[in-house]
Parts: C-alpha cells; sequence; structure tokens
C-alpha cells in the first residue's frame, strides 16, 4: 500500500505543477504581467512547488529528516542524472549566457547551506538567510536581464508550456486543481514514504536522499530529456542550475521556516559533500564553455548509481547494528 502511495503521490505531483504553471501563466499574460516577472516569480516558484509542498508536508507530518533529505538528493540527481541521461542523447551546451553566473550563485547557495547545516540544526535563522538570498537572487537576476535587455523568454524555456489556455476560467480550473493535486500528491508521498522507511528500517532521510528525491526530480528530468532529443541542449543544463538554486533557497528556506528539521550525523559527513562535489563537477565544462558529452554523461551516471549503492550499503549496515542513520 505504502508503494501504492508514493507513486499515486508522485504522479499527482508531476501533473499538478504543470497544471498549476500553465494556468497561472496563462492568468498573468492576460493580466498584462510583463514576461520577465512571470520567469522569475510564477514559472521559477511553479516549477518547484512539488519540493516545496513535500518539504513543508514532512515537517509538518513530523518528518523533518525528509525535506532536508529530499534537497540534498535533489541537488545530487539533479546533476549526476538530469544531466548525465540527456548527455547520452545529444551532447549538453555549457556556455549560454548567465550559466556561468548561475553557477557561481549555485556554489555560493551550496557553501553557505553546508555551513549552516553544521549548527545541528535548521531553523528560523537559517530560514531568514536562506529567503534573503532568494530576494536577493531574484532581484539581481530582474535588474541584470532588464539592464542587458536579453531576458530569456520562460515560455520558450519550458516545453510545451506554450499550450497554455486561452480562457480565465479554465486557467483558474488549472490553478485550482494544481494547488489541489500538490496539497494531496505531497501527503500521499511522504506518508507512503515514511511506512517504507519504517517497514525498511532505514531513516527518513535515506529515503528523501534516495526514492523522494529521484520523485521530485522527474519534472527536470523530462524537460531534459525532451531539450536533448529536440537539440535544446543548452536548456537542460540552465534548468538543473536555476532548480538547485530555488530548492535550497525556496525549499529549505521555507521549510525550516515551517519547523526545525534536524541535520543527521551522516549528512555531515558524506552527504553534503557529495551535493557540492556535483555541484563543482560543473564548474570546467562551464568555464571553457564545452559540451558534456557522452563519455561524461556516463560518468555522471556511474558517480550517481555509486552513490545510490553507497546509501543502500550504509543503510543496510546501521540498521543491522540499531545505529542512526
Amino acid at each position: 500500500m505504502a508503494y501504492v502511495q508514493v507513486v499515486a503521490g508522485l504522479i499527482l505531483l508531476v501533473f499538478a505543477g504543470d497544471f498549476l504553471v500553465r494556468g497561472a501563466v496563462s492568468i498573468a499574460q492576460r493580466a498584462g504581467v510583463p514576461t520577465l516577472v512571470i520567469g522569475l516569480t510564477i514559472v521559477a516558484f511553479g516549477t518547484s512547488a512539488p519540493e516545496l509542498v513535500v518539504g513543508v508536508d514532512a515537517v509538518l507530518s513530523h518528518a523533518p529528516t525528509l525535506a532536508l533529505g529530499n534537497v540534498v538528493g535533489s541537488n545530487i540527481a539533479n546533476v549526476l542524472l538530469v544531466v548525465g541521461l540527456p548527455a547520452l542523447i545529444a551532447p549538453l551546451h555549457c556556455g549560454a549566457p548567465r550559466l556561468g553566473r548561475n553557477i557561481a550563485i549555485m556554489l555560493a547557495a551550496t557553501i553557505v547551506f553546508i555551513l549552516m547545516c553544521f549548527r545541528g540544526v535548521l531553523d528560523w535563522p537559517t530560514a531568514l538567510i536562506l529567503l534573503t538570498g532568494l530576494v536577493g537572487f531574484l532581484l539581481y537576476s530582474a535588474l541584470r536581464a532588464k539592464c542587458n535587455g536579453d531576458a530569456v523568454d520562460p515560455l520558450e524555456e519550458l516545453d510545451g508550456l506554450q499550450e497554455r489556455p486561452d480562457s480565465y476560467k479554465f486557467a483558474a480550473v488549472l490553478v485550482v486543481a494544481g494547488l489541489a493535486g500538490l496539497a494531496v500528491g505531497a501527503d500521499l508521498l511522504v506518508t507512503g514514504s515514511v511506512e517504507i522507511a519504517r517497514a525498511f528500517g532505514v531513516s527518513e532521510a535515506v529515503i528523501g536522499l534516495t526514492l523522494v528525491a529521484i520523485g521530485t526530480s522527474l519534472p527536470e528530468l523530462v524537460t531534459g530529456l525532451v531539450a536533448a532529443v529536440r537539440g535544446h541542449c543548452d536548456v537542460a543544463v540552465g534548468n538543473v542550475v536555476g532548480s538547485n538554486i530555488f530548492n535550497i533557497l525556496c525549499i529549505m528556506g521555507v521549510s525550516s521556516m515551517v519547523g526545525p528539521i534536524p541535520v543527521p550525523e551522516s549528512f555531515l559527513r558524506v552527504d553534503v559533500w557529495v551535493m557540492l562535489a556535483s555541484a563543482l563537477l560543473l564548474v570546467p565544462f562551464c568555464s571553457m564553455r564545452t559540451h558534456v558529452g557522452r563519455f561524461m554523461g556516463v560518468v555522471f551516471l556511474g558517480l550517481y548509481v555509486a552513490y545510490l549503492v553507497y546509501l543502500t550499503h550504509s543503510a543496510d549496515s546501521a540498521a543491522a547494528m540499531g545505529l542512526p542513520l
């Protein structure tokens, strides 16, 4: 039953997030909201809505480490899986405008987040710092795009978004359905994940790092695969970097504002460093303005499989010795 809940929750999250973005973008455009504002707010927040709702629901459901595992695991999966798998189809270009700046912001956010993790708990002071960083990132992005006059149309970046509804009523229905679907889907996913963790004797953090993280990274993975097939490979890497920034600043910021999130010792030993190392993997490709080709795609995927094997082994060892993860 728990597996059914998880699968149903993931399906609801994927479709509900898509409905929410399509409906909200349509309403905003008809209301005369500038494309730049839509890109920096509605599209950015809307595509991160599944992770956000899962994080908040996990904290409210007394499974806070699931929220932490979801963000850390998603950021790892976004680089190693979401970049690695599409690279097998077509080389992913890392020379798009503003990509280097955003990678630097992602690295800075990751380092600040790791330093705050060493406090042992993520609470409201953490939330204030992260959310302040989010506001600063949005304002900086808006000013840069306005001054340079090169803002990318978010409707072109997100595949299929041009098929948004033409009716206010239908758009409103999509928004309501999206919000409801996110709430129900997150509750199913969190409840099922906690049951699976208890059944197998592993921590909620490990479930968050694996099952939940991969599930909530599915929209980015689908976008990357479609972009690779259609030859729009520069979009895939940009989406990954943007998603990682929002995961840390927005998802963890809001989640830690809802309630305190304890940081397990295992995260400080391994997982946060894997997240940082994964982010650093993109730096040489961006610096040389080159491609992530098929060989490196295999390397990325191999590293991700190795990390999953490590998590499985460490979870089994801890369960056998009766130790907390």
